[in-house]
Formats: C-alpha cells, sequence, structure tokens
C-alpha cells in the first residue's frame, strides 16, 4: 500500500516537473518571437554600426520647435521645446555632420540632436537642454557612431539597440530554454531508471 502511494507521489512529481519544463520552453520560444519581431529589425536596419570619435564644433540651442509631427493635432501635452544642434567633426572622414541622440531621434526630428520625452514639461526640458548643450561644450571629443556605407551623412550619440544589447535581451529566453530541456531530460532520464528497476 505504501508503495502505491510512492510510485503515485513519484508519477505526480514527474508530471508537474515535465509540465514545469515544456512551460519553460513554450515562454523561452515566445519571447525569441518577441525579441525577433521587435528588437532585431531595429538592430538590423541601423546603419550607424562603426564607432568613431567625434569632436564638438558647434553646440547651439535654436528658436523652439513644436513636438514632431503635430502640426495640426489637438493633444493637450504639446508643447514647443529649445532645438539643440549640435555639430561635430567626424574623425573617420573629417567632414562636419550633425549629431542624434540615437537613431529615433533622427525619425523624430531631424532638425534637432536631442528630442525631450513627452511627459517632462517646458521648464524641465529647457533644463534638460542646456545642461546637455553645456556638456557637449566641456566634453569636446568623444565616441560616436557613424554609417561607413555613406548612406547617412549624420552620426549618432549611442544605438538604441547595441551588439551586447541584442545579446543580453537574448540571454534570459535562452537561460529559460536551457533550464526546461534540462527539467525535461532529467524527467525522462527519471522515468527511464524507475520503468528498469521495476522490470529487474
Amino acid at each position: 500500500m505504501l508503495g502505491k502511494k510512492l510510485v503515485t507521489a513519484q508519477k505526480r512529481g514527474e508530471t508537474r516537473a515535465l509540465c514545469l519544463g515544456l512551460g519553460m520552453v513554450a515562454c523561452s520560444m515566445m519571447m525569441y518571437f518577441f525579441i525577433g519581431i521587435t528588437i532585431v529589425p531595429f538592430y538590423t536596419k541601423s546603419v550607424w554600426t562603426t564607432e568613431t570619435m567625434c569632436k564638438v564644433l558647434k553646440a547651439n540651442i535654436m528658436d523652439k520647435v513644436l513636438w514632431p509631427n503635430s502640426e495640426g493635432s489637438e493633444d493637450e501635452d504639446i508643447f514647443p521645446y529649445p532645438c539643440l544642434q549640435v555639430w561635430v567633426n567626424l574623425t573617420a572622414s573629417g567632414q562636419e555632420v550633425m549629431l542624434y541622440q540615437t537613431e529615433d531621434t533622427l525619425e523624430r526630428n531631424p532638425k534637432c540632436s536631442y528630442v525631450p520625452d513627452k511627459v517632462e514639461n517646458s521648464k524641465e526640458v529647457k533644463a534638460r537642454v542646456e545642461i546637455i548643450a553645456s556638456n557637449f561644450k566641456k566634453y569636446q571629443t568623444f565616441p560616436c557612431y557613424y554609417d561607413p556605407g555613406g548612406t547617412q551623412t549624420n552620426v549618432i550619440l549611442s544605438r538604441l539597440y547595441p551588439p551586447k544589447g541584442l545579446l543580453f535581451a537574448f540571454l534570459w529566453p535562452t537561460l529559460m530554454f536551457t533550464g526546461g530541456c534540462l527539467i525535461i531530460v532529467l524527467v525522462k532520464i527519471s522515468q527511464y531508471f524507475s520503468v528498469l528497476s521495476a522490470w529487474q
């Protein structure tokens, strides 16, 4: 009687462990799919792949501009913000080009090097833009990214999804997939030895 209870408990434990392993594998596959349709396209689309050094030539705060693509919009959160334009000397080619914060900044507003977040108010934006401009004037030389193919003549300060960031994004689903497969293999090995011992 006790033996039957132990066998039943063992089968239940194996079933739960097997379900856990299969669930981890399924979740990791969903994470792979999500990363593949969100982060990977942005990474492959970016042409600013080569790092070089940039030297600041001028950093000017121009007249205020409206929120990008906000003409004719009735959104109450839209506000004008100072347009910071940073021009740098590209060490790789010696050209005078405009610097943008990320790839997304160029798409949102090609006239400005920095586009504030929508949640910020006008006073915070003005203070932040002034701090960024003073930092560029203080630190004249810094690493930046440019397009070695020449399709984009401008440069960016940082990539949205650098290679390290992409590897880090794939790290967690890989660990989950490995753990799920390991649980499944251990359950199968346990079942095999249980059947073998029962047969003997």
